[in-house]
């Protein structure tokens, strides 16, 4: 009996420990099952052998052995069935279990008189009290371990101990009072009178039980041992490594915290004991909104993984971000019942970020302030345009897209030389900053000067792979240079001309008076003509002293609305039996009949007279010059153009200059007169020429509001 007791015990313990390990592992669940209910099928079958062994040792000789094992599977089965309700949580399954487990004692204990030869019949009684009991005590024993969930809590480990003994006391209690309450009577078989052959035989058919079920225990303890050392490795190392490189925290299902692992102690410092039972509001930072932390738990409820950036507040109140991901476990139900937080520290990214963040808002800054106020372009080491900003594109007149791709000869005015530029590219391509000042030509043709600096950008074997160019628009101050140096020689002249104006002014008028005396009464031909000569050479002489005067003191403008159409046309009439003795062709081109300026008319003529009377003369025999008014917004544009020999670029720079003409017999104060009157009008004069292509002075006025 103390062996049956032993042996029960040890199975009981063996089969619960299987039942246990069910809840912990997925690859081996059918052989954990298998082996739980052959565990227990054996306790109760060892029982049942032994206690009527115990009873009639003389039965065991005449035992069946085909029925002795049929009651060992229907052990096993009923077993089986019971643990299958149990662990699936089957309705009802705590009755219906106990019921099975009964039933599988019962069953042995049948099937053990039927094959010992033994007739037998129950005291109702009796038996009744003793299958209550039996259930009773399974009963109790399947509600502790359902309970405590087959003490899989390391806290709970008195459980499957205290369950043994009370299944193994359920049994043996069972087989006592089975055999209490049956009457037996022996079926006729031939049966040994030796006591010492009997007493022989029971020692070394107890002896072998006992060594069999031992061995197949700890062939089972052994096997169990080795798959839990190996799962042990495997979650040590799974551990071990998510120690090092994240943050852990197992949280249940209402939050609280269950578990936490070093590295989340390090980053916040907090201690265990302070953390284990709380929920993650004690890291709230305050920086997430409450909806934020609502869709959090609205996901993970849901039975998804969440994944985001939290920044948390540390123990000492300093902030740090982590790149979480939560995990729901989720039980039979697809509920959750345990969350895993697996966080890694992305706190020095996120400074990154920032920094970068403010970085770039200084370099668009910069880039802002320098798009506003400086012309910038980037080009690689051939001068091929890659980038330009917007400010470039405004006062070249080119788009982004017809600049790129292009090198800076788009742009190139023809005022600089050849050597102008090989010296640029020396200079940069030698890695060194180059400065200095261009004239550049816009897509309309206009000029500007700009003020330029180009900084290499450079490799590491020291060559350049880019350049950076930042230009300043300088072209009003290059106006208002050549302004101050016009006006230094205009002060000369005006000096000059109030010292000798009026000396010159007075013989001459006396001297056109006699002349004009003395030819009213000459008769000769030949004498009359040349006083005629005489007449009007003082009058161009008259003419340049006017010029003088003007520049020496000049005329008040009196300004009023006028057509500039009739004038130019007029101007055209009175330039007409000129231009067919010089044998050129003047055409002139307008789609408006009134353009409206605030003018002086009569100065205004003398402008245009003086600019189409000089293309005339510079145009050969069989040219042509055109004169073509063209309105723009609130300017009008004239342009007179003409087929002559052009202007060559030095002579260019200095026309508009007192006493400088291009003319054999000028002296250079019509244009420079001209120049000034536009001015006065507010309006400017731009000269255009190509040595033996001609050329073009565009005069621009601003227009009234009503000009159609």
């Amino acid at each position: 009996m103390l062996v049956a007791v032993i042996l029960t015990l040890m199975t009981s313990y063996t089969s619960l420990d299987l039942f246990s390990l069910l809840h912990t592992s997925d690859r081996h669940k059918r052989s954990l099952f298998l082996a739980g209910i052959s565990s227990m099928g054996i306790g109760i079958w060892v029982m049942n052998f032994l206690t009527m062994l115990a009873e009639e040792p003389s039965n065991i000789a005449s035992n069946q052995l085909s029925i002795s094992l049929l009651s060992f599977i229907l052990g096993v089965s009923f077993t089986g069935i019971a643990f299958y309700n149990v662990i699936s949580q089957k309705k009802h399954y705590l009755f219906i279990g106990s019921l099975l487990l009964t039933l599988a004692v019962f069953s042995n204990h049948v099937m053990g008189m039927y094959a010992s030869n033994v007739g037998v019949r129950y005291d109702i009684g009796i038996f009744l009290l003793s299958t209550l009991l039996i259930y009773g005590s399974f009963l109790f024993v399947l509600w502790i371990l359902t309970y405590y969930h087959f003490a899989t809590n390391a806290t709970n480990l008195w459980i499957k101990p205290l369950s043994s003994i009370i299944v193994t006391g359920a049994i043996l209690e069972g087989y006592i009072l089975l055999t209490q309450a049956a009457r037996t009577s022996v079926n006729g078989s031939n049966i040994s009178d030796s006591s010492s052959a009997q007493d022989s035989f029971v020692l070394y058919l107890v002896l072998f039980i006992s060594i069999f079920i031992i061995a197949g225990l700890l062939w089972s303890s052994t096997l169990i041992s080795n798959r839990l050392a190996t799962s042990d490795s495997y979650i040590n190392d799974i551990k071990f490594a998510l120690d090092e490189s994240s943050i852990v925290a197992i949280t249940n299902a209402q939050g609280k915290i269950t578990y936490v692992n070093d590295k989340l102690l390090d980053i916040t410092g907090y201690e265990e004991y302070e953390l284990i039972g709380q929920d993650h509001n004690m890291l709230n930072s305050g920086y997430h909104s409450k909806e934020f932390f609502k869709d959090l738990w609205k996901t993970i409820g849901s039975g998804e993984v969440w994944k985001g950036e939290i920044k948390n507040k540390k123990k000492d109140g300093s902030f740090y971000w982590v790149d979480t991901t939560i995990v729901p476990f989720l039980n039979k139900k697809g509920k959750p019942y345990q969350y895993i937080a697996i966080r890694t520290d992305i706190t020095d990214r996120k400074e990154a970020e920032v920094q970068l963040k403010e970085t770039v808002k200084e370099v668009q800054d910069i880039q802002f302030a320098l798009d506003q106020s400086t012309i910038v372009a980037i080009t690689d080491e051939k001068g091929i345009i890659q980038n330009v900003n917007d400010k470039f594109c405004e006062i070249s007149k080119y788009s982004r897209e017809e600049l790129l791709g292009e090198d800076h000869r788009i742009l190139n005015s023809g005022y600089h030389d050849k050597e102008f530029f090989k010296e640029l590219w020396r200079t940069i391509g030698s890695g060194e900053v180059w400065k200095g000042e261009i004239r550049n030509k816009a897509k309309e043709g206009s000029y500007y000067w700009v003020d330029t600096t180009i900084v290499p950008f450079m490799k590491q074997n020291g060559k350049p792979y880019q350049y950076l160019a930042i230009r300043n628009d300088i072209t009003e101050r290059k106006k208002t240079e050549e302004v101050l140096r016009r006006q230094d020689k205009l002060s000369a002249v005006g000096q000059l001309a109030a010292g000798v104006a009026h000396e010159i002014r007075n013989p001459l008028t006396s001297i056109r008076g006699y002349a004009e005396f003395l030819q009213l009464d000459e008769e000769e031909d030949e004498r009359s003509e040349l006083l005629a000569i005489i007449t009007e050479e003082i009058e161009r002489v008259n003419d340049i002293v006017e010029d003088f005067m003007m520049l020496a003191k000049p005329k008040e403008v009196q300004l009023g609305t006028k057509n500039i159409i009739p004038m130019i046309q007029h101007v055209m009439q009175l330039l007409d039996y000129t231009a067919r003795k010089a044998k050129v062709q003047v055409n002139f081109d307008c789609s408006q009949d009134e353009v409206k300026v605030k003018c002086d008319e009569g100065r205004l003529k003398q402008v245009f007279l003086n600019f189409i009377k000089n293309a005339i003369e510079a145009t050969p025999k069989g040219g042509e010059v055109n004169v073509k008014c063209q309105l723009d917004n609130e300017q009008v544009h004239i342009y007179i153009q003409d087929t002559g020999v052009g202007i060559s670029k030095e002579q260019l720079d200095k026309i508009g200059e007192p006493f400088y003409t291009t003319k054999e017999s000028g002296n250079g104060l019509g244009l420079m007169v001209s120049f000034q009157i536009i001015q006065s009008h507010n309006g400017k004069v731009l000269v255009e020429s190509e040595q033996h292509e001609g050329t073009t002075f565009l005069v621009t006025l601003p227009t009234l509001e009503n000009s159609a």
